[in-house]
């Protein structure tokens, strides 16, 4: 076999890979035996049938089609192996000599892992920072708790902030009506914030039976891209006030939670709230610490495979959040007046982002030698199993090789992260499975 290296750009390399017909004769008889277990040929038992026969019943080009595959598996990592060459994702093949007796030739463009020089960790400044839980808002979390078991009656009375009402609802833009804007027996707790600033606010007051038309300006971030910034107007029916009593916060209360007195109440609640405040802010580390590492580290050119193979998680998460909130990707295309290949492109800047966050994780695992152990990936999937017990579906997936990588590589990713913020946060996720070899 001989072979020929063209570096392209985006770090990209071109083999030119020329197999001769004795080098391949021994693949030609392998493919003739196994199309011969799959086609019947007159006169002879399957897979018992010579190469002439084979060669006589489908053809010789369909001998050559089969063997081809089994060829390039076996040539090009041997060419990679003698180019010494670091290469990631898949190989884009183009077959430029196939014909019988003569020599194949194929090309394989493939990129290069990226070289990556990784910043000097004691010069990146990161601080942990929870935010600190105030009073008011373990007094929140307790009114909610006390809502949760509060009694409620039908009443003509004008609804006050404690209350509940049954609603019916349209939502329109410019009078024409939102896709999707109506509502039917919709519950409103006026007590509790809305997912829109103020629609709370513009029903405090109401009777069962009365009418309320407003406008609302949504917040420029909302996830429905087709309401975000703008002012949509509301037509609210209102069809029962219901006038909720709030249990008393007293230690009946508490013992009712589970506490032995109010004042355990609150202390347990601030433990709770404090430590989502923590695990809060080791995310806002984690993300910082990444972006950091990301700015002030120096790649080569990060090849398309890699780009494009996180626009298509962003992809895939965006349209996952949008099945969530009841959106399909057509609408949510139509409401921001986008194609999906206009989508794809706005995600680049991102997407190399995140590829160089990967390299960079891929990097510092293999120089402080950090990998996922056999019983760390069985934990795991182990945790998976039993989560999903009932999924048989997702069950049969776990079996596969590629998913069992995905969680080696997520975990060794998590080490990584635990040996990142050691370094730089002076302290660690006691959580992670994989920890760092000294």
């Amino acid at each position: 076999m001989k072979h020929t290296l063209k570096k392209q750009e985006k770090s990209q390399v071109e083999l030119t890979i020329v197999i001769t017909k004795e080098e391949y004769e021994p693949y030609l008889q392998e493919a003739a035996k196994r199309i011969a277990d799959k086609v019947d040929i007159k006169g002879f038992r399957k897979g018992k049938a010579p190469y002439e026969k084979v060669e006589k019943e489908v053809g010789e080009m369909r001998i050559y089609q089969e063997a081809l595959e089994t060829l390039i598996q076996k040539t090009y990592p041997e060419a990679l192996k003698k180019e010494n060459l670091d290469v990631i994702g898949m190989p884009q093949v183009d077959v430029e000599t196939l014909v019988p007796g003569n020599d194949i030739v194929y090309k394989a463009i493939v990129a290069l892992l990226p070289k990556v020089k990784i910043a000097d960790l004691t010069k990146i400044k990161v601080e942990k920072k929870p935010k600190p839980v105030e009073d008011e808002k373990v007094i929140e979390t307790i009114d909610a708790l006390r809502g949760m078991r509060a009694s409620e009656v039908v009443t003509d009375k004008a609804a006050t902030k404690e209350d509940k009402l049954i609603i019916d609802m349209l939502m329109s833009i410019d009078n024409v009506p939102v896709e999707g804007g109506q509502a039917k027996d919709y519950q409103v707790y006026l007590g509790e914030k809305h997912y829109i600033p103020g629609f709370n606010d513009q029903l405090l007051g109401a009777k069962k039976g009365e009418e309320k038309i407003f406008s609302l300006d949504f917040p420029k971030d909302h996830y429905q891209k087709m309401l975000a910034g703008k002012s949509v107007g509301f037509s609210v029916q209102i069809k029962e006030v219901f006038e909720r009593t709030l249990p008393e916060l007293n230690d009946a209360f508490a013992k009712e939670i589970g506490q032995d007195n109010v004042d355990a109440l609150k202390k347990i609640i601030r433990s709770n709230m404090e430590h989502e405040a923590l695990h809060k802010a080791e995310e806002k580390a984690e993300i910082e610490i990444l972006e950091t590492l990301v700015e002030k580290s120096s790649f080569d050119d990060i090849p398309k495979v890699l780009s494009d193979h996180e626009k298509q998680k962003m992809f895939y998460e965006l349209t996952r959040d949008l099945e969530k909130n009841g959106v399909t990707l057509e609408q949510y295309l139509q409401d921001i007046k986008k194609t999906e290949k206009d989508l794809l492109e706005d995600f680049t800047t991102q997407a190399e982002k995140r590829a160089k966050a990967a390299l960079l994780s891929r990097h510092i695992a293999k120089e402080q030698e950090i990998t996922a152990t056999k019983d760390a990936i069985d934990k795991e999937i182990s945790m998976l199993e039993e989560t999903y017990k009932d999924n048989a579906g997702y069950l049969e997936n776990l079996k596969r090789k590629e998913v069992r990588e995905t969680i080696a590589t997520q975990l060794q990713n998590k080490a990584v992260m635990k040996y990142l913020k050691e370094q730089i946060l002076g302290s660690a996720d006691h959580t992670c499975d994989a920890p760092p070899k000294k």
